[in-house]
């Protein structure tokens, strides 16, 4: 055995030799085994530094690859309600609910805090301290393992805003989370508002009277009456801000009332306070990963992860309009089989896919999916890809079990303006839309703006 042993490190050094042009004289078979031995000893002592720097460029381009801190699913809304706007009161008890996932299965340090804007969303010019009341920011503390999921993450959950860290003003803020405690290192953010009520706003959805927008949008007429806390030097002094269906993004701000006298102010102008009427979201139900619902074409579940294949979206500019009760863009985390679907929810790969006229691709515009779950098409998160064997666009998303609402709409390619829906949608007057009526004040000398009214009401009650 010994033998057999030393002939192959024989034979691993000759081979060695012969390759490095080594010169050497065959003394016998024990003292050129112990060379050997020593020569790859001293090869792979000088090789090792190599291969480990090798081996740990390799786990640092695997670490990249993996989901890292990969955020899923952060929703911010009012307590109880998963579609309603993260609105609370100045003063009040009410709070928000901030829950979001990180497919990381580490445990982190996360941090939330508040910057105040003015209302088109731009920072003031106060220091944190001005508008925040305790501690600059609060750490949240309720985390919980994902359970009865084939993918694993960590669920995080807080109230908003904690005790120790609330706000102190009102107006818009953005609510920064972040990582150990070190701003820098921020990781995503949520808009909320805070009302402090001085003022009384009306408003009320009518179809234009233009001829253009008669049969396509729908126009808001509003007015505001302040009360005598409010004290307006200049009509310019009151900002309103109309929101569809809680979307900021395709948000309209208004700067200077159709009429006022006295207190009232009134906004009419339909050229500025008309929107796109759309049509009802389309939707998807991903409550359940057993069973196909109603638009699911396919379901395969035997891999890690589950994917689902959505039945093929066709063109609907020419269709007629159909009423359903949607959620006008928002989702919801559900689960059917399952008591809480925040860390028992399982996620799939969803593939959407949507048929162009003539299956055709659009020369020079972009196609995004048009929901909350894609940031409302600001991002390339919902930028669909054209397969040009299939005729048509497709995007895979990673989502978590729950109701999806959707549209798909249409920007010319890199422009960043308000989408247009008119060639994938089309637009009916008679659509049910939420909106919202923000109204602002910067009072004479002040550096930011305060939300003193709101209104909200669905287009469907006139």
């Amino acid at each position: 055995m010994k033998r057999e042993k030393d002939f192959c490190w024989l034979k691993a050094i000759r081979r060695a030799m012969k390759e490095e042009k080594f010169k050497w004289v065959i003394i016998n078979d024990s003292k050129i085994v112990s060379f050997a031995k020593n020569l790859i000893f001293k090869f792979m002592k000088r090789t090792l530094g190599l291969f480990l720097a090798g081996l740990l460029l390799h786990l640092a381009v695997c670490a990249q690859d993996a989901p890292d801190a990969a955020i899923r699913s952060a929703k911010l809304y009012k307590t109880g309600d998963q579609t309603a706007m993260p609105i609370m009161f100045l003063g009040a008890t009410e709070s928000l609910e901030l829950h979001f996932d990180d497919l990381d299965t580490r445990y982190k340090n996360y941090y939330y805090t508040f910057q105040l804007c003015n209302a088109d969303w731009s920072p003031t010019l106060l220091h944190p301290f001005e508008y925040i009341k305790g501690f600059q920011n609060a750490r949240i503390t309720n985390y919980r393992n994902s359970s009865l999921a084939t993918v694993r993450y960590v669920h995080y959950q807080a109230p908003v805003p904690d005790r120790n860290c609330y706000p102190s003003k009102s107006g818009n803020y953005l609510l920064k989370v972040f990582l150990d405690n070190d701003t820098n290192k921020l990781v995503f953010t949520k808009r909320m508002i805070v009302l402090d009520n001085k003022a009384a706003v009306a408003a009320q959805v009518q179809q234009p009277f233009n001829a253009t927008l008669f049969r396509s949008a729908q126009k808001l007429n509003v007015s505001v009456q302040t009360d005598s806390r409010v004290q307006i030097m200049s009509p310019t002094d009151l900002k309103v801000v109309i929101l569809q269906n809680n979307n900021w993004q395709t948000a309209t701000l208004l700067d200077r009332p159709t009429i006022y006298r006295g207190n009232y102010y009134e906004y009419s102008d339909e050229a500025i306070t008309s929107f796109a009427a759309l049509k009802e979201f389309r939707w998807l139900d991903l409550r359940s990963l057993r069973l196909l619902s109603d638009r699911m074409l396919d379901m395969d579940t035997r891999h890690d992860t589950t994917s689902v294949v959505v039945k093929p979206d066709p063109n609907r500019s020419s269709q007629g309009y159909v009423f359903y009760r949607d959620f006008n863009g928002s989702y919801t985390i559900e689960t059917l089989e399952s008591i809480n679907p925040f860390w028992q929810g399982d996620y799939a790969r969803v593939r959407f896919s949507y048929f162009p006229p003539g299956n055709q691709a659009m020369g020079g515009t972009d196609l995004y999916l048009f929901g909350e779950f894609t940031n409302w098409g600001t991002d390339t998160s919902g930028l669909m890809e054209f397969n040009t064997e299939r005729g048509a666009y497709e995007k895979t998303m990673f989502l978590k079990q729950g109701y999806y609402s959707y549209l798909y709409a249409t920007q010319p390619h890199g422009a960043h303006g308000r989408p247009d829906f008119s060639q994938t949608e089309g637009n009916y007057y008679g659509t049910e839309n939420l909106y919202t009526v923000l109204v602002y004040y910067r009072p004479f000398g002040a550096r930011a703006d305060e939300l003193i009214g709101y209104s909200q009401l669905s287009s469907m009650f006139r």
